[in-house]
């Protein structure tokens, strides 16, 4: 076990030392590690949707890498350390229907099922139909309903001790030529909108659920904006001057006001400052919070809400 800047581990590019760092594609190895270690430890896939303190995590960090996929007819077999990507353009390439939309997000397949990862209208819980997890004793499974999927949430993030080693999917057949055209269009626009060279998280704040909102809300969004029964988060922050904001480093994207990324030399305190003055702005002006999709790791939870 050796030491490890988090700031190489993650996309934003940010975060100091954390005290251990294990990278295993073996699930017995990964459990074994888990039953032995008897200080804090947290488990990350991509680096992708997390944000890691400046002072580093003072604990073992794990990366677990199995990444098989394996497929029976129109289900496939997953390990929760493989590449989404790779995910999506398999089932492109064997002509399997449900996640090219998918493509261009970035992290892991465990990622994706612990957040509920989707776009344009889909996501990830309509085809997982069986998760195998590690609860700390021992290797469980649970159905779809059992995972209590909901908007961008899974069960595995009330549980942060349970960790994802693989999942079952059901697809639908389709023409991969089809499935190519539109997983390329929507790539187009994913990189456009998220370059691959850019150090950010994607979308730092989860859209809103329109029913959800205080009625005096709802009067308010036009019906242009609403899709699926969603507001973007960003058109609250676009209304409250989020655009193009700098903080040091930290910049809002002058094109996409929920989209937060590192120029250069920026901070976690840099992004949690900016993060809590979105989250005032928009409570100010419209009386609600806005909830982050991001992922803090070294940080403790009450210093992350006094931020808010």
């Amino acid at each position: 076990m050796a030491s490890v800047t988090l700031s190489g581990l993650t996309r934003f590019g940010i975060g100091g030392e954390a005290r251990q760092f294990i990278q295993t594609d073996d699930e017995c190895v990964l459990m074994a590690t888990l039953r032995a270690e008897r200080g804090p430890w947290t488990l990350i896939g991509g680096g992708t949707n997390i944000i890691a303190s400046d002072h580093g995590f003072e604990g073992l960090v794990l990366r677990y890498t199995g990444a098989r996929i394996q497929q029976t007819g129109v289900t496939v077999s997953v390990q929760a350390g493989a590449v989404l990507q790779d995910l999506v353009d398999y089932t492109v390439a064997h002509g399997l229907r449900g996640l090219e939309t998918m493509t261009g997000i970035p992290g892991s397949v465990g990622g994706a099922i612990y957040g509920n990862a989707g776009a344009y209208g889909h996501s990830i819980m309509e085809f997982v139909t069986r998760v195998r997890f590690f609860d700390g004793a021992g290797v469980q499974e649970f159905s779809n309903a059992q995972c209590q999927f909901r908007y961008r949430d899974s069960v595995f993030k009330r549980h942060k001790d349970w960790i994802i080693l693989a999942a079952e999917l059901d697809l639908t057949e389709g023409d991969p030529k089809e499935l190519a055209a539109i997983a390329n269009g929507i790539r187009k626009i994913r990189d456009e909108k998220y370059p691959p060279t850019m150090k950010c998280a994607g979308s730092i704040f989860k859209n809103l659920i329109l029913a959800e909102l205080p009625l005096s809300v709802q009067g308010v969004v036009p019906a242009s904006v609403v899709r699926e029964g969603k507001v973007p988060s960003a058109w609250f922050l676009d209304q409250v001057g989020a655009k193009g904001l700098k903080l040091g480093g930290i910049h809002v994207a002058d094109y996409h006001a929920n989209l937060i990324f590192n120029a250069g030399g920026g901070t976690a305190q840099q992004v949690l400052t900016l993060i809590a003055d979105l989250k005032k702005r928009v409570q100010s002006r419209f009386g609600f919070t806005l909830e982050e999709e991001v992922q803090y790791v070294g940080f403790e939870e009450p210093a992350i809400l006094e931020k808010a």
